[in-house]
């Protein structure tokens, strides 16, 4: 059963009918009790706790009343836009009531095609706590993915940024269930034919009420969705509560994980439309944190900018964005990004050669964990007490690792033959599976997936990635279960060889995949990006560079120098695409 339908038999099953309502009360129950170990029964206290709702209403209106003077700020083009969050939650008010006035229901899918700026977080606070759900579209799917996405979801409304309406334009035959779009950021051109009616945001925005009633909400019902990004089949839509999206922002403003504070001057480059940018919009919004929205200009020229001029404290993105980073401060070293507490890293494994190259810069990387289904914070890389004694290399070791579970999920290693836990020991193989209050527990139309339920047993999730788990609870990807090779009997980690390789002073990038051998089963081959003005790397060298650090049935049987490695739509490397493009190229014999 999926969240609406779900949300809407909960609602009505909570109603008295009339016939109960002029029943006599009934005398009380007895004092329920449990059975001890020796037998005996025990009374059980129930508690007296307020059943307080966790909501994003709770968010909003601690952002109105108590931080209404703290700034934000979204690139431009030419510069900066200046707003407060006293300024966006009277905007998101106003758009409430105007959702209202179309007849926006609860329970109904918002959607937004955006880029990071204010004017979104205009639609984060809006949409969820006048009870709609906020569903961000991913602006880099191609237009039949994005296409069945809207469908899919039965969209009825789409804000989306003017720069974008030509992608959406490409998505009209998927738009049956869309009543209007509003653009944002910008203005349309023309009213495309056989299109849903367009409306400019600013005046919506000029002709709502200046307020609306939030109306009661359960913490249970659908604040959010996000999809997949469908590498391998259709995207999968993933269902937020209000109760998961609360509680996973409080974790990430806890010390031992991210721990944002209102003094901290956040610029989360990770897209808005991927994991709610990983929740730091609402962990910001719940202490008061100075946010910097790069809008959709994300090269590291305009972000290192706008860090050094908003001096901005924390950051997050995926690999790429910080490697980009590290190469435009090999030409630029004077930019002064000294105010950064940390880099948070996640979506892929950041090798470790690029968390030592930003150490030279006194850029602190912080490790993270976690993937759509888990909201997505599901472990960080913190060093425990008593591991500051470490040598410099036995520290850079641990901090590209993945972590350990943060407060609030489990998290196990099941060993991927025998369906048994696998031991804490670093080495040996297994699935991530995780449960938790912010963990996904069934898909969207779970019913029409191939996949369906078996992405989940016995109250666990099962991710898909493949890691290792050491004595301290440290986990450490090697692998996604597609992606792990097996070469004659043994499982090789193309994460770890793409790490080390990575770390060789000639290469920018590195991806390793798995390719037919008429004898092993599958051999590695490396993708490789050379730095600019550097020679190709030969399989040789490459061997010889290896040698020290793997095992020698590790070592890839064939390279191949690239321009570019091609890339999924939230940054990961795309080994699907990489292994179609190999297939003509690379052929391995006995």
């Amino acid at each position: 059963m999926n969240w609406f339908r779900r949300n809407a038999a909960s609602q009505q099953s909570s109603q008295p009918s009339q016939v109960a309502q002029n029943i006599a009360p009934t005398p009380a129950p007895s004092e329920p009790t449990i059975r001890s170990q020796s037998g005996n029964a025990v009374p059980v206290i129930s508690s007296t706790m307020m059943d307080y709702p966790l909501t994003v209403q709770f968010i909003f209106q601690r952002a109105k009343t108590l931080f209404p003077k703290r700034e934000l700020v979204t690139v431009t083009a030419d510069g900066y836009e200046r707003s407060t969050f006293g300024e966006v939650c009277a905007n998101a008010e106003k758009i409430a009531a105007a959702l209202n006035i179309m007849g926006v229901k609860k329970g109904d899918r918002i959607a937004t095609l955006a880029w990071n700026t204010t004017r979104h977080l205009e639609l984060y606070m809006a949409i969820p706590t006048m009870g709609a759900v906020l569903h961000t579209l991913n602006l880099r799917l191609a237009s039949d993915q994005l296409g069945f996405i809207i469908q899919d979801a039965a969209d009825k409304i789409i804000f989306a940024d003017a720069d974008l309406l030509p992608l959406l334009e490409k998505c009209r035959p998927y738009m049956g269930s869309v009543e209007r779009i509003v653009v944002m950021n910008g203005s349309a051109a023309s009213q495309p034919a056989d299109f849903p009616p367009i409306l400019q945001y600013e005046d919506v925005i000029a002709n709502a009420p200046t307020s609306f009633t939030w109306p009661e909400l359960d913490e249970r019902e659908a604040a959010a969705m996000c999809y997949t990004s469908g590498t391998t089949a259709n995207p999968k839509g993933v269902v937020y509560s209000h109760r998961s999206v609360y509680l996973h922002a409080s974790s990430l403003i806890m010390t031992d994980t991210i721990g944002l504070s209102g003094s901290d001057i956040a610029m989360p480059i990770v897209p808005m439309f991927h994991v709610n940018a990983w929740g730091l919009p609402h962990a910001a919004a719940m202490v008061g944190s100075k946010v910097v929205f790069p809008g959709k200009y994300m090269d590291p020229a305009r972000i290192a900018r706008a860090m050094a001029d908003e001096r901005v404290t924390l950051s997050a993105g995926v690999p790429t964005i910080w490697l980009g980073l590290v190469q435009f401060l090999e030409k630029n070293p004077t930019v002064d990004l000294s105010s950064i507490r940390y880099l948070v890293c996640g979506g892929s494994a950041a090798p470790s050669a690029l968390i030592a190259a930003l150490d030279k810069y006194n850029l602190k990387l912080l490790h993270a964990w976690g993937m759509t289904e888990t909201s997505p914070i599901g472990s960080i890389s913190r060093l425990k007490a008593g591991m500051e004694s470490l040598s410099y290399t036995e520290q850079l070791a641990i901090r590209a690792k993945q972590g350990f579970p943060v407060p609030g999920v489990e998290i196990r290693i099941m060993n991927m033959e025998t369906g048994k836990e696998a031991p804490w020991d670093g080495v040996s193989f297994g699935e991530i599976q995780i449960r938790g209050p912010w963990i996904t527990g069934s898909y969207f139309h779970s019913e029409n997936l191939e996949q369906g339920e078996s992405k989940f047993i016995d109250g666990w999730f099962r991710t898909g990635d493949v890691a290792t788990m050491d004595p301290d609870g440290y986990i450490q990807i090697v692998d996604r279960t597609k992606d792990v090779i097996k070469s004659g009997g043994e499982w090789i980690s193309s994460v770890q060889l793409e790490s080390i390789i990575m770390a060789h002073p000639r290469v920018a990038e590195a991806a390793v995949v798995g390719m037919p051998h008429p004898k092993w089963q599958e051999r590695p081959v490396a993708a490789v990006v050379m730095k600019p003005d550097q020679p190709p790397m030969t399989l040789e060298e490459l061997r010889t560079f290896l040698e020290p650090q793997v095992a020698k049935w590790w070592l890839p049987d064939a390279i191949v120098i690239t321009s570019a490695i091609p890339k999924t739509s939230v940054g990961k490397f795309d080994k699907k695409i990489l292994r179609s493009q190999l297939q003509d190229q690379v052929h391995l014999a006995d």
